[in-house]
Parts: C-alpha cells; sequence; structure tokens
C-alpha cells in the first residue's frame, strides 16, 4: 500500500460503518431481498451489495427503477419497516477482526466519525454493541436529506468534526460510498468486503482486506 499520498498532518477518520467496522451486510442484504420479495419483487442480493450506501429511499427507488416501476410512498414505508424489522430479529453482526480495538487506541489521538446509509436505530444499535463511546459524532441514512453517493452525509460528518477536508480520509466498501467520498473532496481507501475490487476503482487506494487497512491504521499511531 502506497502510503506516500496519504493527507499530512491527518486529524480525521470518517469510517462507513457496514462492511468497514462491523460485518453486517449479509444480514442487511436478506432482510431487503426477503422483504422485496414480499412485495411481488425478486432480487438477488449481490444488487444490495452494489447499492450499499445509500439510504432506504435510495435502495428501493434503484430497485423499484430496475423493474419498470416508481414506489409510492406507502410503498417506501412498508418495506423500509419490514427490511428493518427483520434485519434486527435473524442479524448476527460481529465486528472485523482487530478493527474495534484499533479505533480504541486512534481515538486518542484523531477525531473519529461514522457515516452510514442505513437506518439510525441500526446505526446506533450496531455501534453501542461493538465501538461504544468511540467516535465523536453519527451520520446515518435517516439523518440526511440525500444519502450516498451525494457528497452531503461526508461533508456533514466534516462539518461536524470541525476540520478541513484536506486533514480527512474516508473508508469505505461500497461503490456508492466511494463515490460520495469523492464528491465531497475527501481522500478515500476502500476494502473489498462483498464487491471486488473493479468496483471500487474511484477509491485513491484500495487494499487487499481488513488485515492490510488494520495495518494502516495501526501505522498512523506511530
Amino acid at each position: 500500500m502506497d502510503k506516500t499520498a496519504i493527507p499530512e498532518n491527518l486529524e480525521a477518520i470518517i469510517s462507513d460503518v457496514d462492511g468497514v467496522l462491523v460485518d453486517s451486510m449479509p444480514f442487511h442484504a436478506h432482510a431487503w431481498k426477503t422483504s422485496f420479495k414480499e412485495a411481488g419483487i425478486d432480487i438477488e442480493k449481490e444488487e444490495i451489495y452494489i447499492l450499499e450506501g445509500s439510504n432506504h429511499r435510495g435502495i428501493i427507488e434503484k430497485i423499484f427503477e430496475k423493474q419498470g416501476m416508481v414506489p409510492t410512498e406507502e410503498d417506501i414505508e412498508q418495506i423500509h419497516e419490514r427490511k428493518k424489522e427483520l434485519f434486527f430479529k435473524n442479524q448476527k453482526a460481529c465486528v472485523f477482526d482487530g478493527m474495534d480495538e484499533t479505533f480504541k487506541s486512534l481515538q486518542a489521538k484523531f477525531k473519529l466519525a461514522v457515516v452510514s446509509g442505513s437506518d439510525r436505530a441500526i446505526v446506533e444499535t450496531l455501534m453501542r454493541k461493538f465501538y461504544p463511546k468511540i467516535f465523536n459524532t453519527m451520520i446515518a441514512g435517516t439523518d440526511v436529506e440525500k444519502g450516498k453517493p451525494d457528497p452531503e452525509p461526508y461533508l456533514t460528518a466534516v462539518e461536524r468534526l470541525a476540520v478541513q477536508k484536506d486533514k480527512c480520509i474516508v473508508l469505505e466498501n461500497a461503490p456508492l460510498g466511494v463515490e460520495a467520498a469523492k464528491n465531497a473532496g475527501l481522500f478515500c481507501i476502500a476494502v473489498p468486503t462483498y464487491v471486488s475490487a473493479d468496483h471500487l476503482h474511484k477509491a485513491d487506494i484500495v487494499v487487499r482486506d481488513h488485515r492490510e487497512l488494520v495495518e494502516y491504521l495501526r501505522s498512523l499511531l506511530d
């Protein structure tokens, strides 16, 4: 991994949640697939992985669009609520090896934020369980008007952290998340958790896996 391009005098790290901090996307994908099937639409979990990072409205609208349909507000509300119900009922998410301990160390040196496309209730549940009292601020999909790939979520995090954009890095694993970070003018490091590295080509750096990501993050403590 070429570290020469990393912003100097780094002050903040902004991270996605699902697929970067927590191995949770398979449970999101299953919940989405089931909730769409109950609404009469068959999808594959890979479609959700490509749309990962978008908020619930964005995902529902895109899936309907692929079917040549436009969802009503009732469709959006019903599918979203059912998806949340299924996720909380079936999820067995776990932290990626080494990430929790690494961020416990990073919090002493950097301002930290999480930016997720997931519903706030889901993000709060995962962060409370795996990363309690570590991050300075949280931006969930339901906290912003426009979700990823729009830059709003990441720009909101930068504003809340009160740092300059060139003093931040973003950690992502989803194509729409990478696009959002770059649209916000931020340096982005991506890890191919559920999609191939080819889908993350817009990132400044793509690491091989979480092991390499942990090694890099720990090097920031030197």
